[in-house]
């Protein structure tokens, strides 16, 4: 079980050298550090859905402040390209290691979360829905050269993503199967054409609900990209053989300007965060326009690995009944 497990570790290892390489070519990146905690009360950490918990604690040399383990990296690195005075057409990518103690487990969820997360300045002529699928199409066309990595390397591990990567906005897909749940959409979707990037995450769609939860201070969700739909930020979901389901890889897009932020804020009943220091700046025009998004490094082992648990991949914590179901379908967690 040790070699099998050693083994395992050095293909973890293939996959992430091989994808982030390719990536920093592919997008024009430079890697760069990263923080693990930032303090509390700025408006940088990530609110995913405005309602997770962050792990927070008190720093006793700076005189009890509190600081916070970050969800993501989504506002820092926009704040960061300011700070290091990226040019237009480059952009930056980092590891990034966070804690989401809310996470209910599964076998694609643990409390650990282990990304790359990237961040590119952009015009503002950028901000349209044309030049945010370009971006995706080079991901995608990272994510299938890793794959063939994969295959060269260990034979037995098949290639099983089409070609392309197809786009499809979430109210398509509302229309295209109303009756099922957002999930059910995605998996119906991902099914049928192997790769998609859903486009409009986080705005309501034509039954009044979202499709899905998204903060409102990063993602623009909200701009008018044509004359039928909203939205300049998706996910990248595949289909994925081993669960049978739909399997998200990424969550992207444009960045919020002054008047995207002003009016998602006020779509999320959160204007108050106008007054934290991110959003202050944002607001008078002092951080560049960007692109950016997080792609899963323990989603991406998973898939490209065919494992069945992500625990497979990376070291969580898991309860007793996460450990005992693995143990029962003969899955080993790290």
């Amino acid at each position: 079980m040790d070699k099998e497990i050693l083994k395992r570790e050095q293909a973890i290892t293939l996959i992430k050298d091989t994808f982030s390489k390719e990536l920093v070519k592919q997008l024009n990146l430079v890697r760069i550090s990263s923080p693990l905690i930032v303090m509390d009360g700025t408006g940088l950490n990530d609110d995913l859905n405005g309602i997770e918990r962050p792990v927070k604690f008190p720093v006793k040399s700076l005189n009890e402040q509190k600081a916070v383990v970050v969800h993501s990296l989504a506002k820092w690195k926009r704040l960061r390209l300011k700070e290091l005075d990226v040019e237009v057409g480059k952009g930056i990518l980092t590891d990034m290691r966070a804690l989401r103690p809310d996470e209910d487990y599964s076998p694609i969820h643990s409390i650990y979360v282990d990304q790359w997360d990237w961040e590119k300045h952009i015009e503002p002529e950028h901000r349209n829905l044309d030049f945010l699928k370009s971006v995706v199409e080079k991901i995608y066309t990272v994510l299938k050269h890793t794959e063939q990595v994969v295959h060269d390397h260990y034979k037995s591990i098949m290639t099983s993503l089409p070609e392309k990567i197809t786009f499809i906005h979430t109210e398509e897909l509302l229309q295209k199967y109303p009756d099922a749940t957002p999930k059910e959409r995605e998996t119906l979707a991902a099914k049928e054409y192997g790769a998609i990037f859903l486009i409009g995450i986080g705005g309501k769609l034509s039954n009044g609900e979202a499709h899905d939860g998204r903060a409102a201070d990063y993602d623009d969700w909200s701009t008018k990209n044509d004359e039928n739909y909203n939205g300049l930020n998706g996910d990248i979901i595949v289909w994925n053989p081993v669960l049978e389901s739909a399997f998200e890889l990424s969550s992207m897009g444009v960045r919020v300007d002054k008047k995207a932020l002003q009016y998602q804020l006020k779509e999320k009943n959160c204007e108050d965060r106008s007054s934290l220091m991110f959003h202050k700046m944002l607001l008078n025009g002092e951080l560049p326009e960007s692109i950016g998004g997080g792609i899963g490094q323990s989603r991406l082992c998973m898939f490209m690995l065919k494992g069945r648990h992500i625990g497979e991949v990376q070291v969580s914590v898991w309860s007793k009944k996460e450990q005992e179901t693995a143990d029962l379908e003969g899955i080993h967690l790290l």
